[in-house]
């Protein structure tokens, strides 16, 4: 994006705000966390990392402790949870972790000045498998035949996400990204087990129903998977439209070779930082890395040009959870030691970098 489109962006967004105040109206969490995502935008990409507080190699839920933290220095500037297992009104997430410990590290970064984003991987509700169980008509059955078990989830996540508020007690705001990767297969809303009018139906009930409640401190994003050859025609299919999405995101990981991934995820996001662009979206890595990342040197040699060749507002890299699936940085490793070239780059921001 160049300058001048950035500038009309920005006071774009702060014309709104603006009237909106004009008119005795306080911009809503939603509009405020645009406003910040998009100006954050244009300084950098900000460094994300799914449940960073929570548990890292050789340690679990100690006060604040994170493995990113114990590298470089500082907090993430985007922290990552997921509301999986919410839905059946377990006290844990598929990831073992206390829902009641994620609130307070929400509450926590929000107070640190980071950023909130959320996923949410359900179990099938045709026969609670996980979120894995690709059953063909699985999104047919819930907008049919079992519309009262998806209400209730909703209810619940609904519930869960108003009690995301700060120390007094005001809305925290967040980036929700829901029924992601749907242009694979193995999640049970995936391309292969749904049409896009059911997916979008699917989508449009999550959102009405979330806004229904009152949450208007959520900015939306819609992230397919790698693709490596994305199309407009095909994008647009079970793209949920421009009144719906706030943030387009991609979730790339290497499960292959460099050469593929580098290729891969340079073709798809030239093609959605030119749709991001002339949708006036924010654009995301929404997940991305590799896996327990043995290239000593991938941080500041094939990431670190991925982002700063585009215009991401941020990149998040999954969790580390042991040995064998770790993807954000691990303290004391040549890994790790490379991890502090990738934070030192102009181009990445963590926390102090977006409030200073």
């Amino acid at each position: 994006m160049n300058r001048i489109s950035r500038t009309l962006r920005t006071m774009s967004l702060l014309l709104t705000a603006l009237a909106l105040v004009g008119c005795h109206q306080t911009p809503t969490g939603r509009e405020q966390l645009l406003t910040r995502l998009d100006a954050l935008q244009q300084q950098g990409c900000m460094f994300g990392h799914q449940d960073d507080p929570m548990y890292g190699l050789g340690w679990a839920y100690d006060a604040d402790r994170s493995d990113v933290l114990l590298t470089c220095g500082d907090w993430p500037a985007v922290m990552g949870f997921d509301l999986g297992g919410i839905e059946k009104n377990d006290s844990k997430n598929l990831d073992s972790v206390p829902f009641a410990r994620t609130r307070e590290e929400i509450r926590r970064h929000h107070q640190r000045g980071g950023i909130i984003t959320l996923s949410w991987h359900p179990r099938n509700p045709m026969n609670g498998g996980t979120a894995w169980d690709a059953t063909d008509g699985t999104v047919t059955a819930i907008l049919s035949t079992h519309t009262d078990t998806f209400a209730l989830w909703l209810e619940r996540v609904a519930d869960y996400m108003l009690t995301l508020t700060d120390e007094n007690g005001q809305p925290i705001p967040f980036i929700f990204r829901p029924w992601h990767e749907n242009n694979g297969g193995w999640f049970w809303w995936g391309e292969p087990h749904c049409t896009p009018q059911e997916f979008h139906a699917l989508w449009n009930r999550t959102q009405d129903y979330l806004l229904s409640r009152g949450l208007n401190n959520i900015v939306w994003a819609y992230s397919p998977n790698l693709d490596g050859s994305m199309t407009e025609e095909h994008f647009l299919q079970r793209y949920p439209g421009d009144d719906r999405v706030d943030l387009i995101g991609l979730d790339a990981y290497q499960w292959g070779t460099e050469e593929d991934f580098v290729r891969q995820t340079n073709a798809d996001l030239q093609f959605l930082t030119a749709f991001a662009r002339q949708h006036s979206k924010l654009l995301a890595l929404t997940e991305c890395g590799y896996q327990s990342v043995p290239d000593s040197t991938w941080w500041h040699r094939v990431l670190l040009p991925i982002v700063e060749a585009y215009p991401l507002s941020h990149a998040l890299v999954w969790r580390n959870a042991d040995l064998k699936e770790h993807f954000g940085p691990v303290p004391g490793t040549p890994q790790g030691n490379d991890f502090r070239l990738f934070h030192a780059s102009p181009r990445t921001l963590f926390l102090r970098d977006i409030n200073d």
